[in-house]
Order: structure tokens, then sequence, then C-alpha cells
């Protein structure tokens, strides 16, 4: 399996990949992922395959722009001020599936909607732009794993079973996207994520509600363990133990820690969203009995963040 550097050579060489029905892994602005034809069942097997993920579990269909999205769902005037307010960008959008969308039903676990995102990377849009059919994106971890959000995350995790990884250094954002249901009159937040809700209210003029976490699965993210290391999480931590490792946020954070990494010495949460997989996999190899994890506040990217940490201690 080659990790090979996104020029225009390599890019192109995974858009090959995918025509044959082959899977190769790809960063965007959020996390890295793998992309398959989501028109090709046999190809989004071998992504179930390679991620043992549940099948009751759908996957995200990445599209360039919204016209390419509106060939695969229709879109009401919500959908739209969504759209065109944040593609490219960290939102998806599930939305009703057409009949003749040619989606494979694996991908929408059987549902009669589909979740569409166009990334906001450059490197994911030119692989989209070269290969007319749509590419799903989960995140290549197994269940309830950490996003991976450098090429050498998805190296150590998957070995050979992508045919190609495209690298495209660290993800700008480190979170994966919100994603928000936009299938009857009232919008609903299905996952938190790398925009924020109260961007969305904004645009959407009105307060939405996150989805019950007892609700059936309509999106990626809505496990109720996920994103989750090896090392249990201790939260809300504001003392730490020798033999614990210490997640930090803010300029005082407690000594003593076996190992710290401390999100945002500033306390600049875009930062701290940046940093969050990837500390938490540098501190699953520490060593650690524990992890102990400094309070984050609850507003803006901090409800996000604060999901993946809550999601990652639930207990196996």
């Amino acid at each position: 399996m080659p990790v090979l550097p996104a020029t225009e050579e390599a890019i192109s060489q995974a858009a090959q990949a995918l025509a044959r029905g082959e899977i190769v892994a790809f960063p965007t602005e959020t996390v890295y992922g793998l992309g398959a034809d989501a028109r090709d069942a046999r190809a989004v097997t071998k992504v179930f395959a390679a991620k043992d993920r549940p099948r009751f579990n759908p996957l995200i269909v990445h599209v360039p722009d919204i016209a390419a999205a509106e060939t695969y769902a229709p879109f009401d005037d919500t959908a739209r001020k969504l759209a065109e307010a944040f593609w490219p960008g960290p939102l998806s959008l599930v939305l009703p599936k057409r009949p003749a969308s040619g989606i494979a039903d694996l991908v929408t676990a059987g549902l009669d909607t589909m979740a569409l995102r166009a990334p906001n990377h450059a490197i994911a849009q030119a692989l989209l732009k070269q290969r007319s059919c749509p590419s799903l994106r989960p995140p290549p971890t197994g269940p309830g794993g950490i996003s991976p959000t450098d090429a050498t995350h998805v190296a150590a995790e998957l070995g050979d079973l992508p045919a190609m990884i495209l690298d495209g250094g660290p993800c700008a954002r480190g979170l994966e996207s919100t994603v928000v249901r936009v299938t009857g009159e009232t919008p609903a937040l299905l996952r938190l994520g790398a925009v924020p809700r109260q961007e969305i209210e904004a645009v959407l003029g009105h307060p939405i509600a996150l989805a019950d976490e007892d609700a059936p699965i309509a999106s990626p993210g809505q496990l109720v363990r996920h994103y989750a290391p090896n090392t249990p999480l201790r939260l809300d931590a504001t003392e730490v133990e020798p033999d614990e490792a210490l997640l930090a946020f803010g300029p005082s954070a407690p000594q003593g820690a076996l190992t710290t990494i401390n999100l945002s010495a500033a306390a600049d949460l875009a930062e701290a969203a940046t940093k969050l997989f990837a500390s938490l996999r540098a501190l699953d190899q520490s060593g650690a009995s524990r992890i102990a994890v400094m309070p984050v506040p609850d507003q803006g990217l901090g409800e996000a963040i604060n999901d993946r940490l809550r999601r990652a201690a639930k207990a196996r």
C-alpha cells in the first residue's frame, strides 16, 4: 500500500483505482477517510470489511458541489440555504434519496435517506472532479476508534488494505463534519461537528435541536461510544495522578502527570478541535493507566469537542 504525496499524477492514479472498484484513503479538511465508488456495491463492501463497520451505520457520500448532489437527492429551500452557506465545507446534509440515484443500499444502510457533503479541500475536490461517481468517506478506523487526521494514522491502522493513501498532511479542522437532517418541516442536528450549532442557527434563523441518542441511527457519528482510545478517559479533571496522562486545555494545567498534551494553552477552541484526535492517539500510546481530561467550555466548537470526549469515555 503506497503512501503518496497528493500530486496531480497520484490523484489521477487514485481516481483510476476508484474506477476499478478499489478503495483509497484521502484527506479532507475534517479527517482522512476511505474513498470508494458509492454506486459500486462490491467496492462499498470492501470499505465495511476494512473498517469492520456495522452495516446499520450509514456513510457520507462526497460530491464536488450542489449540482452534483442534486442528482442523488432533492434539495428543498432549507437544504439549499444550508448548502449555499457552508459548501464546500464541513457540513453534511441528510436528505431524501432519489429512487434512481444508483447509490448502493449498503451506503445508506437501507434507509430512504442519504448523507451528502461537498468537502472544502483541494485534494478531495480534485479527486471528486476526476471521478464522475461520488465517493464515500468514512474515517478509516474500526468501530469506536479515533478518527485519523494524518496519513500516518491511516497507514498505521489499515496497512495494505487501501490501494493507496493520498498524503495531504494534517487535516485543518480535525473534527468530523456537522450532520443536519433536512427531511421534514424541522431540521435536526444529528452530529455535532466542525460547523458550530450557532452558525447553523444563524443561517436557519431559529434554534435547531440535537437528535435524541436513542433515536434510530440516520448518519455516521451517532453510536453512543465512538472516537475512543483504548485507554479509559476521566472527564472534567482538575487534578491528575502520576500514572495518568493529561489532556489539558488552557494556561493552568495541573502538574504531575505521566505525560501531558495541551489542546490549546491559549484556550483557543479552534486549535483544540484541530489537535483533539491526534492528541488522544498520542496519549493512548503513552502507557498511562488512564487519560485525565480537563474541562473544555461547552460552547461553539467546544460543544462538538465535548461530544467526542463524552462518547469516548463511555464504557466498552
